[in-house]
């Protein structure tokens, strides 16, 4: 699939001294380019001018992704791009929502924009150029109501570390590398920030009537026709009470052809539609052309009753937030809206309630907690004091207490909503193939019924124009490509769906797509096979006295966020408090150096020793479990053996992985023989240890020379993120993943746990072969009664039936997506 291409620049700063300046751009375009859908990553001017130029895939990467991603590289940028989600009631028309996209893309600002057929629209935009509100006029001017709008824009906090930088003012500089994008314009900046959902626009008796009264008619007229046979029903009556009867549905149809038909769109489903219907009329087949009509709306309300149930059902996951929390005021807890707790806030949680807000755990002993509308999992889960606790939860334990880490609309369950809303704008290769097919398809349908009117004039002796004209009406009807606009969305919008129901986050439907065709899962070992939570087994001193070394290797490790130096930290306590670490330095995969009242202390593993030329007695190298060595004045004083636990999980995904024929690799920076005994006991392919984060790289890489794999990899930690990119999925444990590794990913685990690894693959799995169930359904019933109407053996109703009766079946079908059990 080709990457399509677009552009932005971002103000930075850069520091003032050359040497110092070339270095810090140097940095961060090497880490930019790394990252998946960044294309080409340069700098364009200097100085107070400087600006970082981006050209990156929007199916892949987010405007705020590239900005928090070079803010992690270390630039400090203005707050220059906007990022919105808008919904809108689902389009009838493939072409429609085309062209909505497409006359966003006129505004001068929009960036990236990017329409779902189920009524998703994710704009990108230049706030110094063009305004939300603006936007949203655009939409409206198109008949297009917002149902509601999310800013995505996500604030981040990183600095431009080593330089002290002071924000830019909100003035952004044009640039020759730039689109309209970088074109200046005074416009308004009102933004409208958060969350602003109305109701859903559900179907009132309003929406309804013009079928009602239509079908109505339609009966009374067929009654007339067939049954009671008036002398009064015929000629200019008939013609009338069909005509009215034809209006209340066939009117909006027309109406929205030809506004579609001024602003360049010839052929669409509306125009079809309306030429079809008005041709029977022409011919004189009044009932089959008000008919066609009604079924069409008939199936339009039900298209629609499918798509907002599909949405209702995503949104009930903020539903189950409650309405209020209780908030430590002085010496009580006192009731309070949740939008009013602030981060820092400690708020309670009474036995049998839900979470409202996420944050972590403080009460001792920790509780049980019901997380399946977060999971999908029935099973409890014993969340500990210090661990996080997330909104929607529900507290099956004593009161506990917590320490608010979110605010209210920040929580996990608002990520989930707006990721897997955004999720549905990034196209799978079939949405964007169908797309491109309506576009050559619908033009080629009118072609060929003309030539089925007029072409047998020719070839025919006894030709009649009025049979011919109604073999290619009935061909209109048939070809109607309605089946096919709203079951391929609603099935990958199912899909992501039921994905986020299990804890699976996809951040798009492509993602869903390429995880059908992986055959090869690399996986990270700590944290994401073992839990990550590292205890101190033994304690062994050579030289010196462990009550000396243990409080120097755990000031070093204070540091370090690494669970092995927290592990060291927590068991030593407060012996290290008040010790003055001079000189810190972390060697990358090797360990801490540092000087302690004028003496060197080396705290890491054998090939920090080796590099700093300490001996290190052959027995210590043949143990197996996890080893931390420490040095003071270039002499070995002792050493302690860390462990980690498997996750529960562990073996079941790895089996789940080889019943798909999927080979299974594990990459650690922990040791061989540690690694060797993890990959044993869980059955891995392949695993390799001793590896430094460039080595992980290194290995995917060589991975990827055979063309055949397609690779997802799965990871935690910050250093994993360059594989992450690389990898053709990367997925992030998102409970004790950093925000780097959740950033970069393509797939995010909720829960942490392995097996939801296999659970993804059979989503996708799932949702792609009821896609291609519906796309093979539609062509093969719509291509037999195709044959058979051109031919004359089938009339309108068996074209109703191909169009109407197709549609609505490969709806339900999509819907099924959401009732499966992964």
């Amino acid at each position: 699939m080709m990457m399509q291409e677009t552009k932005i620049s971002l103000n930075i700063l850069l520091p003032e001294v050359p040497d110092e300046r070339d270095a810090c751009v140097h940095r961060i375009l090497d880490a930019m380019q790394t990252h998946k859908g960044i294309q080409e990553a340069h700098v364009v001017g200097t100085g107070q001018d400087a600006q970082l130029c981006f050209h990156y895939d929007p199916d892949v990467i987010s405007i705020a992704q590239v900005e928090a991603q070079a803010k992690e590289a270390g630039a400090t940028i203005t707050e220059q791009f906007g990022h919105i989600l808008l919904e809108v009631k689902a389009f009838r028309d493939l072409n429609e929502a085309t062209g909505v996209q497409n006359e966003l893309y006129k505004l001068p600002g929009v960036v990236n924009a990017s329409v779902s057929a189920v009524g998703i629209i994710r704009v990108e935009y230049d706030r110094s150029q063009v305004s939300q509100t603006r936007i949203t006029d655009l939409l409206t001017k198109s008949r297009l109501a917002v149902i509601a709008a999310t800013d995505l824009h996500m604030e981040r906090a990183h600095g431009h570390h080593g330089h002290p930088h002071e924000d830019r003012p909100e003035h952004y500089p044009g640039d020759e590398h730039g689109s309209d994008a970088h074109k200046h314009n005074d416009l308004s900046s009102d933004e409208d920030d958060g969350h602003n959902h109305s109701n859903d626009a559900p179907h009132t008796w309003k929406a309804y009537l013009p079928v009602i009264i239509s079908l109505s008619m339609l009966l009374l007229g067929i009654a007339a026709d067939q049954l009671i046979k008036p002398l009064f029903f015929t000629g200019l009556v008939r013609l009338i009470w069909y005509a009215v009867a034809y209006v209340p549905v066939g009117l909006p149809v027309a109406l929205q052809g030809v506004r579609l038909l001024v602003k360049g769109d010839v052929f669409t489903e509306f125009v079809l539609m309306t030429i079809a219907t008005i041709g029977a009329f022409f011919i004189g087949e009044y009932p089959e052309g008000v008919a066609v009509m009604v079924f069409y709306n008939i199936g339009e309300l039900f298209q629609d009753a499918a798509v907002n149930k599909a949405k209702r059902s995503i949104k009930a996951l903020l539903d189950i937030r409650p309405a209020t929390a209780f908030v430590k005021r002085g010496d009580h807890f006192t009731e309070v809206p949740p939008n009013d707790v602030q981060i820092g806030d400690r708020i309670q949680i009474k036995a049998g309630d839900k979470v409202p807000l996420d944050g972590a755990l403080v009460t001792e002993g920790g509780s049980t907690f019901n997380t399946a509308a977060l999971t999908g999992e029935s099973k409890p889960s014993e969340i500990a004091a210090g661990e996080t606790v997330l909104a929607g939860m529900i507290n099956q334990g004593k009161v506990i207490e917590l320490n608010v880490t979110k605010l209210y609309n920040d929580s996990s369950l608002a990520r989930i909503l707006s990721l897997v809303q955004e999720a549905t704008t990034r196209k799978a290769r079939t949405e964007q193939f169908i797309r491109k097919f309506s576009r050559i398809y619908t033009p080629i349908v009118v072609i060929l019924a003309i030539l089925i009117t007029l072409l047998p004039y020719f070839l025919v002796s006894d030709y009649q124009f009025r049979d011919w004209l109604y073999r290619a009406l009935i061909f209109l009807v048939i070809s109607c490509p309605c089946a096919l606009v709203i079951s391929i969305p609603l099935g990958y919008f199912g899909g992501i769906g039921a994905a986020s129901r299990n804890g699976i986050l996809f951040k798009g439907s492509n993602f869903l797509d390429l995880m059908t065709q992986v055959n090869t899962v690399v996986m990270d070992k700590t944290g994401t096979l073992t839990k990550g939570v590292f205890k101190v087994q033994e304690v062994k001193s050579i030289g010196m006295d462990a009550a000396t070394w243990l409080p120097m290797a755990a000031a070093l490790e204070s540091a370090s966020t690494h669970p092995i130096a927290q592990a060291v930290v927590q068991y030593v306590g407060d012996a290290a408090k008040g010790i003055q670490v001079d000189g810190l330095e972390e060697i990358s995969g090797h360990g801490l150096k540092a000087k302690l009242n004028g003496t060197e202390v080396l705290v890491g593993n054998a090939k920090l020793m080796a590099q700093s030329g300490i001996v290190v007695p052959g027995d210590i190298n043949t143990i197996t479990e996890t080893i931390v060595l420490v040095a003071v004045g270039q002499k070995l004083a002792g050493y302690l053996t860390i462990a980690d636990e498997i996750k529960e999980d562990s073996a079941e995904a790895i089996q789940a992985l080889h019943e798909l024929n999927i080979e299974t690799v594990m990459l650690s920076g922990d040791k061989q023989a540690v690694v060797d005994g993890v990959a044993k006991k869980l059955g891995i392919d392949q695993a390799f240890g001793d590896l430094l984060p460039e080595d992980k790289v290194k290995k995917v890489e060589a991975l990827k020379t055979d063309p055949k794999k397609v690779i997802a990899f799965v990871g935690d930690g910050i250093n994993d993120t360059p594989v992450l990119a690389l990898s053709d999925v990367g997925m992030a444990m998102g409970g004790l993943g950093s925000d780097a590794a959740i950033e970069t990913a393509d797939v995010i685990i909720q829960t942490d746990q392995p097996s939801k690894i296999p659970r993804a693959i059979g989503v996708g799995k799932a949702t792609n072969r009821i896609v291609w169930q519906n796309i093979i359904f539609a062509f093969v019933v719509k291509g037999i009664v195709l044959a058979l109407g051109a031919g004359g053996l089938a009339t309108m109703w068996e074209a109703v039936f191909a169009d109407v009766g197709v549609a609505l079946l490969a709806v339900l079908n999509a819907m099924r997506i959401q009732r499966i059990k992964f």
